[in-house]
């Protein structure tokens, strides 16, 4: 570049740059004169802090108080020197840790606060300094707009010229939120560790500093405890990387077990569904909302329900515990209509520390046990297997690394990791039986098999499909999925049966039914007919429900339960295989309840089945409350279809039959009647993939259904115990080649039906109203007449076997006469071929 050029280029970047900084100047002089314009508050004094208003949570109809967050709050105001330093540096540490050194905010932390809320859209960065929350907890509403965070920025930096830095420090210590009612370090201290503020050890001052970010999230009272411990870790390591604590001070924090004290608070009902209430609230609104926006939460909560329900599990929590080793219980009611979560009892005790009380159990991953099986069936159900399906429940071994007898293939792996061969909780393996009997007696090896032939991963969606999102890892489980191997939450689980319950629609379940703010605007609120979704067939829901409910194939042990609720009740129980937790869900169309029991710790209990454990529990709930909802039965599926293969139809001794006729005894037709058409099997006991393809069950078989992996364990099985079965039963021989016959019934044909006529009434006749109507027939048969059945305009009167051909009644009597009336005939010969016919009359 020429000399000349350089010079130019010189003269435009200096341009540049002088243009560049007139333009800050003149962006900062209108920013300056605009701030200037602004309204500040008074900061001589905090007398103009802005009013608390504090949030009430209710019950469904609004006149119960469940809870109140600014109820007898509790605030005692006390000078810095009387809070402990480890306190003080522990807050400074992780809200602020250049307070004593900043200007009242952090510019840098502005600069990248702004930047993020700009690449994101929206208003979620705030860097604020703890200069910065006294003013805005004290002086500034709670709107976020850009001019009231500009108004923070200012008067942070002017409150830091007329208050020292000791005076903020003990401003926001005394003012800030702990959670609930508990307002400043001294309350906070008391309340949690039950000593003054001075007084607190470092590990308990981590704890006190870690909790203001979020105090209901970070509540040591609420469902999140593991996330408050982590914040208390980060605490301590802020202060020991900033030269507030030693190694020594630091690893003996870590090291220190911290009890918090009961929470007793006589002013929360339901607390569990409360806290569950006040969470989702907070996620959606933000701490300082639920804390002093003045919101009225109505709930969906039941609370004359929820009061029986914790009557119910306070009567029984003793004897669970003193019989079972059954330290704590828990029970969910929703409505599947609605999806409304009526009674939410977390625990036996929620200010109980011994058991953790507090903890919502409801909430908690947990084994469901058998009380998945109906997933798994709902979804054989969907494949086009039916209830009716013949399966064998025999000892068999499930796992393809080990032998048919259940021996690892390699020698050198342990057979208790690899191979997998279910019990029966009774320990006895009675053969074959149906889908709809294995479920009812929640069978574990039919189940098993069940899953195969369903599918794991098609099982895991309709579980979804009804609600279930807690079995989100499909690669975790295996066949023993069906058994309770993945881990859902009670409200979950209670909340997807509400599908069966619902006729297949589902109904999210929902604890808000509206929030309105302090000026009684309404900022949410749900429809009392919400658009529930299809999330499972009618038929399929029905087909669950009619098992489940059904009386004369229930469960020994839960029959007293079901006839005590006094109302058709499905009930399915649950036993996890190590005793650690027991569960009975329960339902009417229009109530679901789910109850467990069993540790927090999910350590064993006594060896027991949840039908002697939890499902008193549940009947003692369900028999008082029911009465409540109008009474209302499970509609009936439809039957299965007759045409399906044998084993679809609970036919196990074979898979090959045809159809004969019992008076012929040759091959039925389309005319053979159905009292007289009889299946005929032939013996040929095989496991049931032998006849169908399980993908496709009511579809072509494969050629050869030796090729499916899991064929020769269940063949083992069966065949293992049909040796046993024929020294009992020494008559029941299997056909190697069935052979079907080839002859036609020719008893039953067109040309041997009846041939009738009415000698009387002729067509067109004319009786008085009163008076007897005597039906002649002439008749013309290849065998006996054996019956006449009789039709006044299409409603049966009667059946005349003694005189099948002379008949009378009384029309009158049987009603429903008109002008002109018709009179039906079916004529049924000995062997039941049968022929129809008809007439008119008048009446009088």
């Amino acid at each position: 570049m020429s000399h000349r050029g350089k010079k130019r280029a010189h003269h435009y970047v200096k341009t540049l740059f002088v243009l560049g900084i007139s333009i800050c100047f003149i962006v900062v002089g209108f920013a300056a004169l605009w701030v200037a314009t602004l309204k500040m508050p008074d900061l001589t004094s905090f007398q103009n802090r802005k009013v608390i208003e504090s949030t009430k949570i209710y019950d469904r109809t609004g006149t119960i108080l469940l809870y109140d967050t600014g109820k007898d709050a509790k605030r005692t105001a006390i000078p810095l020197e009387q809070i402990s330093t480890f306190v003080q540096d522990a807050t400074i540490a992780i809200e602020d840790s250049n307070f004593y050194t900043n200007i009242g905010i952090e510019p840098t932390s502005i600069i990248r606060a702004v930047l993020a809320n700009l690449a994101s859209g929206g208003y979620g960065q705030g860097a604020s300094t703890i200069t910065q929350q006294v003013v805005k907890n004290s002086l500034l509403t709670k709107d976020k707009t850009i001019t009231r965070k500009i108004k923070e920025w200012v008067i942070a930096v002017k409150l830091t010229r007329v208050m020292s830095k000791q005076q903020i420090l003990e401003t926001y210590l005394n003012d800030t939120s702990y959670g609930g009612t508990i307002f400043g370090i001294e309350e906070a201290s008391r309340a949690f560790f039950g000593r003054p503020a001075k007084d607190i050890s470092l590990a308990q001052a981590a704890y006190l500093a870690a909790i203001p970010q979020a105090p209901t999230y970070y509540s040591p009272y609420g469902t999140h405890r593991e996330a408050l411990d982590i914040r208390q870790k980060i605490v301590l390591k802020r202060m020991k990387d900033l030269g507030k604590i030693s190694q020594i001070e630091y690893d003996s924090a870590l090291g220190e077990k911290v009890q918090f004290l009961t929470k007793n608070d006589s002013s929360i009902r339901a607390p569990h569904f409360v806290m569950y209430v006040k969470d989702a609230i907070t996620q959606k609104y933000g701490e300082e909302m639920i804390t002093s926006g003045g919101l009225r939460i109505i709930t969906t909560l039941d609370f004359d329900l929820q009061q029986k329900a914790e009557e119910v599990v306070d009567k029984f929590s003793p004897s669970l515990e003193s019989n079972f080793n059954a330290s704590n219980t828990a029970m969910v009611a929703i409505d599947p209509k609605t999806g409304d979560i009526l009674t939410m009892v977390g625990s036996r005790d929620y200010f109980s520390t011994e058991i953790d009380g507090n903890f919502n159990i409801t909430l908690a991953r947990r084994q469901p046990g058998s009380t998945f099986k109906p997933f798994v069936y709902a979804t054989a159900f969907k494949k086009g297997y039916t209830p009716e399906t013949a399966l064998f429940d025999v000892k068999t071994e499930f796992s393809t690394q080990c032998t048919v007898e259940g021996k690892p293939k390699n020698e050198s792996d342990d057979q208790e990791k690899i191979c997998y061969s279910p019990d029966e909780y009774d320990n006895l393996f009675p053969g074959p039986m149906t889908m709809r009997e294995a479920l009812a007696h929640s069978r574990n090896i039919p189940a098993v098999k069940t899953l195969y032939l369903a599918g794991i991963g098609d099982s895991l969606q309709t579980a979804e499909d009804m609600g279930i999102t807690e079995l989100n890892d499909p690669n975790r489980y295996g066949l023993t999925l069906v058994l309770g191997g993945g881990e859902v939450s009670l409200l979950e689980l209670t909340s997807a049966y509400g599908v069966f319950a619902n006729d297949g629609l589902r109904n999210p379940h929902r604890s808000i039914l509206r929030v309105e703010d302090s000026k009684g605007t309404i900022l949410e609120s749900v429809s009392d007919s919400p658009i529930a979704t299809l999330a499972l067939e009618p038929e399929i829901a029905r087909q669950i429900s009619n098992i489940l409910s059904d009386e004369n194939i229930r469960m020994d042990s839960l029959k007293p339960i079901g006839e005590s609720v006094g109302r058709q009740v499905a009930i399915k129980t649950g036993t996890t295989n190590d005793y650690r937790d027991v569960w009975t869900i329960g339902y009417t169309p229009n109530l679901v309840v789910g109850a467990w029991a069993g540790k927090n710790d999910n350590t064993p209990m006594q060896h027991n089945v949840a039908g002697l454990i939890i499902a008193p529990v549940w009947g003692a709930f369900m028999s008082q409350v029911a009465k409540n909802f109008p009474p209302e039965n499970f509609r009936t599926p439809p039957p299965p279809p007759t045409d399906s293969k044998p084993v679809l139809r609970g036919v196990w001794m074979g898979g090959v039959s045809y159809w004969k006729d019992s008076v012929s005894g040759k091959l039925a037709t389309e005319y053979t009647p159905t009292e007289t058409k009889k299946e005929v099997v032939f013996n040929n006991v095989h496991t049931i993939l032998q006849w169908i393809n399980k993908d496709n069950p009511r579809g072509a078989l494969f050629v050869d259904p030796k090729q499916d992996s899991q064929y020769d364990y269940w063949e083992y099985g069966v065949r293992k115990w049909f040796d046993d079965y024929q020294k009992t039963h020494p008559n029941f021989k299997e056909v190697s080649v069935p052979v079907v016959p080839n002859q036609l019934d020719d008893v039953h044909t067109p040309d041997k039906a009846p041939r009738i006529s009415f000698i009387s009434p002729l067509a067109g006749s004319t009786i008085k109203s009163h008076d007897m109507l005597l039906i002649r027939l002439q008749a013309t048969t290849s065998y006996p007449p054996q019956k006449t059945e009789v039709y006044l305009n299409g409603k049966y009167v009667l059946t005349s076997e003694k005189n099948p051909l002379n008949i009378s009644f009384f029309p009158a009597d049987v009603g429903g006469l008109i002008e002109n009336n018709t009179i039906s005939v079916t004529l049924y010969d000995s062997v039941f071929n049968k022929t129809t016919a008809s007439t008119t009359f008048s009446v009088l």
